[in-house]
C-alpha cells in the first residue's frame, strides 16, 4: 500500500511540476493568439495561430504593474499584440510605424515619419481607391496629423492600412499595454463559409464532420512555422 501510495504522489507531482511550468512559461516567457480579423493582411490572414514572445519586452507580473527587465524596447517595425486601449480586456495586433518623439504623419494614404516617406510592409495593402478628405476629426484614414508621439507611446498601424482599427482612429498605444511581439506562426486554418452553422448538439457532429473531411484543404501548411515579419 505504501508503494502505490508513493506512486500516485509522484504522478501528482509531475502533473503539478508540468502545469506550474506551463504557467510560467505561458505568463513570462511565450503566449498564443489567434487572428480573428483582416486588419493585418496579407502579413497575418484571419485564421493564423502565432506565438507572441512576451519575455522580449519584460513580461508584467500578474496583478501588478511591475514589469521583468527587458531584452529591448519595442521598435518600428514590429508586430506587437496589445491590450486594446478603449477595452483592455481584448488584445489587437498592429505594427509598430513610429516610436517616442517621433513625427506622424498622412498625406493622401502615404505615411511620413520625421518628415521622410515611410516604406510599406512587403505584404501591406490598400484595398480603397479613393482618398478621403479630412474634413473630420474622426476622418483620419487618409490624412493625419502632423503630430509628434509621446513619450512612453507608439503609433501602431495595421497592414490592411484601408481597413484597420488603429491609432489614427483611437490615438497613441501606451507602452504598458503592449503584451509582446508576434514571432511565429504554429498554425493556419483557413476561414469556410461552406462549414454548417451551430445550432445544437446534433450540428456539432455535422460541424466536425464536415471539417474533418475537409481538413487537408482548410490548413494553410505553407505557412506553418513561418516567422512573422
Amino acid at each position: 500500500m505504501p508503494k502505490k501510495k508513493s506512486v500516485t504522489i509522484e504522478y501528482i507531482k509531475a502533473i503539478l511540476l508540468a502545469f506550474t511550468l506551463a504557467l510560467f512559461i505561458r505568463i513570462f516567457v511565450v503566449q498564443a493568439f489567434r487572428i480573428p480579423s483582416g486588419s493585418m493582411e496579407n502579413t497575418l490572414l484571419v485564421g493564423d495561430f502565432l506565438l507572441a514572445n512576451k519575455f522580449i519586452y519584460g513580461a508584467r507580473i500578474p496583478f501588478t504593474d511591475i514589469r521583468l527587465p527587458a531584452w529591448r524596447s519595442p521598435d518600428p517595425g514590429d508586430i506587437v499584440i496589445f491590450q486594446y486601449p478603449r477595452d483592455p480586456s481584448r488584445d489587437f495586433i498592429k505594427r509598430i510605424v513610429a516610436g517616442p518623439g517621433q513625427k506622424v504623419e498622412i498625406k493622401d494614404k502615404i505615411l511620413y515619419v520625421d518628415d521622410k516617406r515611410a516604406i510599406d510592409p512587403s505584404k501591406a495593402k490598400y484595398i480603397d481607391s479613393v482618398i478621403l478628405q479630412r474634413r473630420s476629426v474622426a476622418n483620419t484614414r487618409d490624412n493625419y496629423g502632423p503630430k509628434i508621439v509621446p513619450e512612453d507611446c507608439y503609433f501602431v498601424m495595421g497592414d490592411n492600412r484601408d481597413s484597420s482599427e488603429d491609432s489614427r482612429y483611437w490615438g497613441f498605444l501606451k507602452r504598458d499595454l503592449i503584451r509582446g511581439k508576434a514571432f511565429m506562426l504554429y498554425w493556419s486554418w483557413a476561414p469556410d463559409d461552406r462549414v454548417p452553422t451551430y445550432g445544437n448538439v446534433t450540428s456539432l457532429i455535422g460541424i466536425a464532420i464536415y471539417n474533418l473531411f475537409h481538413f487537408p484543404e482548410r490548413v494553410r501548411w505553407q505557412r506553418i512555422g513561418m516567422l512573422v515579419e
